[in-house]
């Protein structure tokens, strides 16, 4: 099956549900439609679609579905929370239509910091938490570490202003960054710490090669 255009798979995505009954602790938002869209058409273009994929933190499956969509044979969505993987595999029936997604997604319950994996060469996809809460600081420092771990290629979604500590960590860790682009997401106002109705949070998505 050929892959959707970009246009198209964000057209599709956009019919996934968001949380519910949000964590504020896990920093649980929506990955946009069409950043999703974004980030796996290029992984396609990349060929990195061709391994295993794993969507680190999936929350609603956002990125899971997407590389799916766009062509992934074997996608694994993980997060630590029950709920959230239960509405990633909601998500996931609303697009049930396609049987690649019946197929190729297997969601799994665990901590990205304690993941299953071992001994693979995967692409990572991961929108993570950005570590703006209290207790909860460098959080993507994290996940970046578990995607150097099992990943040849990976692709993460960070704050705004975050490209000197990731270009850092990569180099340190052998990788290299070979894409960086910004993006948007806007976010609905959920917590009580949200002071207007509709915020922008400014972001940057990196791809980087994991040198074995």
């Amino acid at each position: 099956m050929e892959a959707p255009s970009r246009r198209s798979l964000a057209r599709a995505l956009e019919s996934l549900d968001d949380f519910a009954d949000p964590s504020a602790e896990l920093e649980q938002y929506l990955t946009p439609a069409d950043l999703a869209a974004h980030v796996c058409h290029l992984a396609g273009l990349q060929g990195d679609l061709e391994r295993l994929v794993v969507d680190l933190g999936t929350g609603t499956g956002m990125l899971a579905i997407a590389a799916a969509l766009s062509g992934a044979d074997s996608v694994v969505g993980i997060d630590v929370d029950r709920d959230a993987l239960e509405l990633a595999r909601a998500n996931a029936a609303t697009l049930g239509s396609d049987r690649r997604l019946d197929r190729s997604i297997d969601w799994i319950r665990g901590d990205v910091t304690r993941h299953p994996f071992s001994g693979i060469e995967a692409t990572v996809v991961s929108n993570p938490p950005f570590g703006a809460q209290r207790g909860n600081r460098h959080a993507d420092r994290a996940f970046l570490e578990t995607a150097r771990e099992i990943s040849t290629v990976s692709y993460t979604v960070h704050n705004e202003g975050s490209a000197s500590f990731v270009e850092s960590f990569a180099g340190d860790e052998g990788g290299d960054v070979t894409h960086a682009f910004r993006a948007e997401l806007p976010i609905d106002r959920r917590f009580d710490f949200h002071t207007d109705r509709t915020e922008t949070l400014a972001a940057e998505v990196f791809r980087i090669e994991w040198s074995a």
